[in-house]
């Protein structure tokens, strides 16, 4: 039996999408449903309904998910083992929402152990989330506060979101605004998934705010680029607001803090590396 396929068909049935499951594993459409195809020609079984747009699990396949569950995870510890077993050497792999709180501490992790190689990935907090449950990374650090079981987590430091506008936009004069500031200018926005649309969304909600319009923008970098070309303001967290003539920070009135935490499977948190870096994490946070 090919892990290829078992990966296919675990993803397929995780997302219910031949095109998410492609995407997620970097593979294409024709090749996941060739696999997929595959496994239940070899068996004579039928896994997925194939009505609608949704793929829905057949009960053989309710019945084998879980069973590749376990497989897919213990093949992960097999390869975390091999990859950091050795006392000299190893890959420390780490997703974050954003860099600013983890370059800082990857220099110094670095510093202390040179001989370590060490990637960052960046996405939103389901994103990061997502790949540290699925053993493609050892660590992940979100402002979302996720209550799972099955992690553990530190804060690593908390910041004020801020508005962010152009010098010349009409509000860049303010040292201080309100929420209801905010209505009759365009508002630019994360995707879906990102912990500042969140609180950003409860703010204007919760002051009972309309925003007049708005414009989705998939990350943070776009969003910046954006304001400095004037197209329109954002509400951002402090320290991802970065020097440049163009840009003014406004102070916002009642804003919430937004945390950023640093998460860990609890049964890989005593592992070299990640402990290692947890232990620094500790003495460096600004929480």
């Amino acid at each position: 039996m090919q892990s290829a396929e078992l990966k296919a068909f675990y993803m397929v049935a995780r997302l219910g999408s031949i095109t998410q499951a492609a995407k997620k594993l970097g593979l294409s459409q024709p090749t996941i449903t060739t696999q997929v195809r595959n496994l239940e020609s070899q068996y004579n079984v039928e896994l997925f309904y194939r009505g609608g747009r949704r793929l829905t699990l057949t009960d053989a396949g309710v019945e084998l998910l879980p069973m590749v569950k376990k497989l897919m995870q213990e093949e992960a510890d097999i390869e975390f083992f091999l990859r950091n077993c050795g006392q000299a050497q190893g890959v420390l792999r780490i997703a974050a929402t954003a860099p600013y709180y983890m370059l800082d501490l990857i220099k110094r992790f670095h510093q202390q152990y040179p001989q370590i190689e060490v990637s960052l990935e960046i996405g939103n907090s389901q994103q990061v989330i997502e790949a540290l449950e699925e053993y493609r990374v050892d660590l992940a650090a979100s402002s979302h506060l996720n209550a799972d079981a099955r992690l553990t987590h530190l804060t690593l430091g908390q910041d004020p979101l801020v508005l962010a506008v152009h010098r010349e936009h009409p509000l860049a004069t303010q040292q201080k605004v309100s929420v209801a500031a905010l209505a009759s200018h365009c508002l630019l926005m994360r995707e879906q998934g990102s912990t500042t649309r969140v609180l950003t969304e409860k703010m204007l909600k919760d002051a009972g705010i309309t925003i007049a319009k708005l414009l989705e923008i998939g990350d943070r970098e776009s969003i910046r680029e954006a304001v400095i070309r004037n197209i329109g303001i954002s509400v951002i967290a402090r320290q991802e607001v970065p020097d440049h003539p163009d840009l003014q920070v406004i102070e916002l009135e009642q804003a919430p803090l937004i945390s950023e935490y640093l998460y860990c499977l609890k049964e890989r948190r005593q592992a070299r590396l990640p402990a290692a870096f947890l232990a620094l994490a500790r003495t460096h946070s600004r929480s």
